[in-house]
C-alpha cells in the first residue's frame, strides 16, 4: 500500500513539474535542485524543436496536391535553409551562453546588452543571405539538382523563403536569448503562435479562401513567413516592452565591438559543427537528385533530423546558466547531469 502511495505521489509530482515547465514563470536556477532546473529548461526546448520541425512538414503536406515539382521545390529549399538553421542555431547557442552567464552573475544590464549585440550580428548575416536568395534563387535550386520544371515552379518559393530568412534567424536567436535568461517558455509560445498561423494561412493562401486568391506554391512561402514573423513580433514585445526575464532598453542599444567579437568566437565552434552536418545533408540531397524527381519526392517527405539537436540545446543551457554562479560546485554540477541526460536522450 505504501509503495502504491509513493508511486502515485511521484507521478503527481512529475505532472506538476511538467505543468510548471510548460506554463512557465521566472525562476532562480543557480540554486536548488539541478535535476529540476534541467527538466524545467529542457521540456520547453524539446517542444520548441518539435514545433520548429513542423514548418516544412506542413508546407509539404499542403503543397502535395500541387504536383511533384511543388513538393520537390519545398524539399530542395528546405535543404538549402539548413545552412540558415545552422548559422542561427550556432549563434543562438552563443547568445544563450553569454546571456546565461550574465544572468547567473546577477547582471541584467550585461545580459541585455549582450543580447542586443547578438541581434546585430544575426541581422547582418541575414541581410547577406537575403541578397543571395533574392538574386540567385533559381540558380541555387539548379545547383541542388532541380530540373527545369522544378526551377520554374519553385524559384519564387525559394526566393521568398531565402529573402525572408531574417525571421527564421531571429526566431532561433531570440528564443536562445530567453532560454539564457531562464524563460524557456517564451520560446515555446512564440513557436506555437507561428505554427498555428502557418497551419491556418498555408491552405488559405495556397488554394484560396473567400476573397483571398489562390497563390499556389508562393502562398505556402508567404504563409510560413507571415507565421514566423508574428512569432518574432511576439518575442520582440516581450524582449523590448514587457519584462520577461530579460529586458532591452535604450541604454542597451549601443554597438559594442568587443562583445560582438567574443560572441562570434563562442558561436564559431557550434556553427561550424552544424554547418558540417548541413553540408552532409545537402550533399546527400544532391546525390538523391540524380535518381529523379520521384526518389527525391519520397525523401523530402521523410521528417528532418532536427529532433536530434534536442539533447544538446535543451539541456546544455542549464550548465551555461549556472556557470555564472560564483561557486564551482554550482557550476560543475550541471555538467555531469547534462552529460548523462544528453546520452539518455
Amino acid at each position: 500500500m505504501q509503495q502504491v502511495t509513493e508511486s502515485t505521489s511521484r507521478t503527481g509530482n512529475f505532472f506538476k513539474l511538467l505543468k510548471e515547465a510548460v506554463t512557465g514563470q521566472e525562476k532562480e536556477y543557480t540554486s536548488g535542485s539541478i535535476d529540476k532546473a534541467i527538466f524545467l529548461l529542457a521540456v520547453p526546448m524539446v517542444l520548441e524543436m518539435l514545433m520548429e520541425s513542423t514548418f516544412a512538414l506542413v508546407d509539404i503536406f499542403f503543397v502535395g496536391r500541387l504536383g511533384k515539382a511543388a513538393v520537390a521545390s519545398v524539399g530542395l529549399t528546405e535543404s538549402v535553409l539548413m545552412i540558415v538553421y545552422s548559422i542561427a542555431m550556432g549563434l543562438s547557442m552563443a547568445a544563450t551562453a553569454v546571456v546565461a552567464r550574465r544572468t547567473g552573475e546577477k547582471d541584467p544590464d550585461g545580459a541585455a546588452h549582450s543580447a542586443m549585440q547578438a541581434i546585430y550580428i544575426m541581422t547582418g548575416i541575414s541581410i547577406l543571405v537575403s541578397i543571395a536568395g533574392f538574386f540567385f534563387a533559381d540558380k541555387i535550386l539548379a545547383l541542388m539538382g532541380a530540373s527545369a520544371d522544378v526551377v520554374s515552379a519553385g524559384h519564387n518559393y525559394a526566393r521568398i523563403m531565402l529573402t525572408g530568412n531574417i525571421v527564421i534567424m531571429l526566431l532561433f536567436l531570440i528564443n536562445g536569448i530567453f532560454r539564457g535568461a531562464g524563460n524557456a517558455t517564451i520560446a515555446m509560445r512564440s513557436l506555437i503562435i507561428a505554427n498555428v498561423l502557418n497551419i491556418i494561412l498555408c491552405p488559405a493562401l495556397i488554394y484560396g479562401f473567400g476573397p483571398i486568391p489562390a497563390l499556389g506554391l508562393d502562398g505556402a512561402a508567404i504563409g510560413t513567413t507571415i507565421g514566423r514573423s508574428v512569432g518574432v513580433l511576439y518575442q520582440l514585445y516581450h524582449l523590448f516592452i514587457k519584462k520577461s526575464g530579460i529586458h532591452i532598453a535604450a541604454r542597451h542599444l549601443g554597438f559594442d565591438p568587443e562583445i560582438v567579437k567574443r560572441t562570434v568566437k563562442i558561436a564559431s565552434g557550434g556553427t561550424a559543427q552544424y554547418l558540417i552536418g548541413s553540408a552532409s545533408w545537402i550533399f546527400l540531397v544532391r546525390i538523391i537528385s540524380v535518381f529523379g524527381e520521384e526518389a527525391r519526392r519520397l525523401y523530402d517527405r521523410y521528417p528532418h533530423d532536427r529532433f536530434y539537436h534536442v539533447a544538446r540545446l535543451g539541456t546544455g543551457q542549464c550548465g551555461c546558466y549556472t556557470g555564472g554562479a560564483k561557486s564551482r560546485c554550482t557550476a560543475a554540477g550541471p555538467g555531469r547531469e547534462v552529460s548523462l541526460a544528453g546520452c539518455l536522450l
